[in-house]
C-alpha cells in the first residue's frame, strides 16, 4: 500500500498547499477530501482494481486541484471574513466603553479643553470604529445570505467589504496610537493614571486579536 498510498497522498498534499484560511476549517476541507479519496479508492479496490490503479482513478475523478481549490478558497476566506467581522464588533463594543473608564475620574477631565485637533482626531477615531462596526455587520449579513442562497453573492462585493473593513480598521489604529500618545503629551497625569496603563493593555491586546484575523482573511484572497 506504501506505493499507492503516496498517490492519493501527493494529492493531498498539493491541495493543502495551494488552501490558505483558517487553520482549522483549512484541516476539517483537507480531511473531507483525503476521506472523499480514501472512500473511492476502497470502492475501486472492491470493484476488483488494484492498489495503484484504483487510486489513480480516484485522483483522476476527483479533479484537477487548480479547477477545485478556488471553489474551496471562497468557503475559507468566507470563513475568514466572518470571524473578522465577529471579533471587529465585539473590540468596537469593548473599546467604546474602556474608552469613557479611562477618562472618568481622571485630575484633568475638568481642566482646560483639549486642542482642536486633538477633539477632531478622538471624533474621528469614534467614526471609524462605527464604520468598522457597521462594514462587519454588513459583512456578517452579505455571508449569511449568501449561505442561504447557496454562494451565489458576489465576490466582489464580498471582497470589497473586506478589503473596506481591513482599512478601516488600519486606520483606526494609527487614529488610536496617535490620540494616545497625544493624550501622554498633553497630560503628564496620564503617565502614571492607572486606567490609562491599563487601557493601552486592553486597546493593545484587541489590536492584536483583530490583527490575526485580519491577516488570516487577507491571506485567503492572495
Amino acid at each position: 500500500m506504501g506505493a499507492t498510498s503516496s498517490i492519493v497522498d501527493e494529492y493531498v498534499r498539493t491541495f493543502d498547499r495551494r488552501l490558505r484560511g483558517p487553520a482549522r476549517l483549512r484541516r476539517d476541507l483537507v480531511h473531507e477530501v483525503r476521506d472523499s479519496l480514501a472512500d473511492a479508492v476502497e470502492a475501486y479496490t472492491l470493484a476488483g482494481m488494484d492498489g495503484p490503479a484504483a487510486q489513480h482513478r480516484a485522483v483522476a475523478e476527483f479533479g484537477d486541484p487548480a479547477e477545485l481549490v478556488p471553489a474551496y478558497q471562497r468557503e475559507l476566506a468566507a470563513a475568514a471574513l466572518r470571524a473578522l467581522a465577529v471579533r471587529v464588533v465585539a473590540v468596537a463594543g469593548v473599546l467604546t466603553v474602556a474608552g469613557d473608564l479611562t477618562w472618568r475620574g481622571s485630575s484633568w477631565s475638568d481642566g482646560p479643553r483639549p486642542p482642536a485637533g486633538y477633539v477632531l482626531l478622538s471624533a474621528t477615531l469614534n467614526w471609524l470604529w462605527v464604520g468598522a462596526a457597521l462594514l462587519a455587520v454588513a459583512g456578517w449579513a452579505l455571508l449569511r445570505w449568501n449561505a442561504r442562497r447557496g454562494g451565489t453573492a458576489p465576490v466582489g462585493a464580498v471582497r470589497s467589504l473586506g478589503c473596506g473593513l481591513t482599512g478601516t480598521l488600519l486606520l483606526a489604529a494609527g487614529a488610536g496610537a496617535g490620540l494616545y500618545v497625544w493624550s501622554l503629551g498633553l497630560w503628564e497625569a496620564a503617565l502614571t493614571w492607572p486606567p490609562m496603563i491599563v487601557g493601552l493593555f486592553v486597546v493593545g491586546t484587541g489590536y492584536v486579536w483583530l490583527g490575526r484575523a485580519a491577516h488570516t482573511w487577507l491571506a485567503t484572497t492572495r
